[in-house]
């Protein structure tokens, strides 16, 4: 989304590097090529305006201009602004506590990604332990409440339809029967148009006055440009709303509504998509939004996913791998574990500079799935026997592996030679910890936790890179 907004940026930055010292000529050179940047990444003018002359006010400070790494202070500043301008913190979803079921309205326009939406915050709030109802209150578009049952279908979640016509009722009936069915969230997705209308806005106004919901968020498409300024501020304005759901940030668009909203309307960014798939609605995080624009990468974000699905036998097969050797089947159960995470390309980007190392590189399709794909297919290829003891494996046997996986002998290798970087990796860190002892594996996890690291089956030792 943000790909050539973060090109320029760091284009800029890498110009000040370079620069012992910096002068009040080079600051304003510099602002003008952030100035241009954002308004090519169809940021708001106003937006633009305020948030360079912020940062070239904190940049002129005698505290950025006489320091010994100037451009860094640049950059600090930048980024700084940036989160601010982003919203500082991240906004967590409030729910009440003494009313059940809690009520949450989604509202936008058609096309924004509304009822995907819907059902994205259904699987989220249903892995937080949840028992959440959709209520289909899309009346006006063919197939919206199909469309809602079939994902809600996907991801095991009950749709609350009533009798299609009344959005109001529908909505009134959908609490009733989560009442009744003791479900302690309902999600009312409402009808949208292709540009705002008054019945559209009235009917949003009314459902919102029949259940009187608990949080009302907005649903954005973050490929929306300079226009989504005067449709936040007109549903800010008619329905007030607490929050905005960012879809659609995997695009390909500048991004600029998505760096527009916070700032023109006040209300926080409290979920981004990322994705296709149910689990893809993630808590929005301004700081590694920032950072990740700069170039800076997401660390924290990938501590996350891995503890996501890491678990007890992770941490069991952690503690294996460093007793008794790294196998081909463990190096299966870690390629498994980044598909879970997201896939290559959602990894590397998530690194500090990854992002601009793939583009560099020729983009995504030299860091797809694929590739996972292929390994995969050679690693099932082998024996039980051979995956247990891959030196084993001699040139007649590389030759099998390789008809059976449809791949070339050279490919066989390049797999084996992975898997032999991998497995001297854990060869030293066996003698780092006195052979692997269960005492000094309990004391390194207990070290890990320490430094904030995690377990051994988490972020400490689950990635292939």
């Amino acid at each position: 989304m943000f790909d050539s907004l973060s090109d320029r940026l760091q284009e800029t930055f890498d110009g000040l590097r370079g620069k012992g010292r910096l002068t009040e000529d080079d600051i304003s050179k510099a602002m003008r090529e952030i100035r241009m940047a954002l308004l090519e990444a169809d940021v708001n003018y106003r937006v633009v305006k305020e948030f360079v002359a912020s940062c070239k006010e904190r940049c002129l400070e005698a505290d950025v201009l006489g320091s010994l790494t100037p451009a860094q202070n640049v950059v600090m500043v930048v980024l700084d602004q940036l989160t601010e301008l982003l919203g500082s913190t991240e906004s967590r979803l409030v729910l009440a506590q003494n009313r059940t079921p809690n009520v949450i309205m989604l509202v936008g326009l058609q096309g924004s990604g509304k009822t995907t939406a819907a059902a994205k915050l259904a699987f989220l709030l249903k892995s937080q332990g949840k028992n959440p109802l959709l209520a289909a209150c899309d009346t006006h578009r063919p197939a919206a409440a199909d469309q809602l049952e079939t994902l809600g279908g996907e991801i095991g979640v009950r749709v609350f339809r009533g009798d299609g016509k009344d959005a109001v009722q529908v909505a009134k009936g959908a609490v009733k029967e989560a009442v009744a069915r003791l479900n302690d969230v309902v999600i009312v997705d409402t009808a949208g148009r292709l540009q705002i209308d008054e019945e559209m806005m009235a009917e949003a106004v009314d459902i919102k006055g029949a259940v009187r919901p608990d949080q009302i968020l907005m649903v954005v498409d973050a490929m929306t440009g300079q226009d989504i300024v005067n449709v936040v501020s007109e549903f800010a304005r008619r329905v007030d709303f607490d929050g905005v759901i960012m879809s659609k940030l995997d695009g390909d668009a500048r991004g600029g509504g998505a760096l527009s909203v916070r700032e023109v309307t006040g209300k926080p960014i409290k979920f981004v998509s990322m994705g296709e798939k149910p689990s893809s609605l993630e808590v929005f995080h301004p700081d590694r939004m920032a950072k990740r624009i700069l170039g800076m990468g997401d660390v924290y974000g990938i501590i996350e996913q891995a503890q996501k699905v890491a678990g007890e036998q992770e941490a069991a097969d952690a503690e294996r791998m460093l007793a008794q050797g790294f196998t081909m089947n463990d190096y299966l159960a870690q390629l498994q574990q980044i598909r879970k995470m997201g896939g290559l390309k959602k990894m590397i980007g998530m690194l500090p500079g990854g992002e601009r190392m793939m583009r560099q590189a020729g983009g995504a399709a030299g860091l797809d799935d694929r590739q996972l794909t292929d390994v995969e297919a050679i690693i099932r290829s082998m024996s039980r026997e051979e995956r247990l003891k891959p030196k084993t494996i001699n040139g007649q046997r590389r030759r099998r592996i390789a008809a059976g996986s449809g791949h070339s002998v050279q490919e066989v290798n390049q797999v084996l030679r992975q898997w032999g970087e991998m497995n001297k990796m854990m060869g030293k860190m066996r003698q780092m910890m006195g052979g692997g002892s269960r005492k000094s594996l309990r004391q390194m996890r207990g070290m890990m936790r320490n430094m904030g690291m995690g377990d051994l089956g988490a972020p400490g030792g689950r990635l292939p890179f």
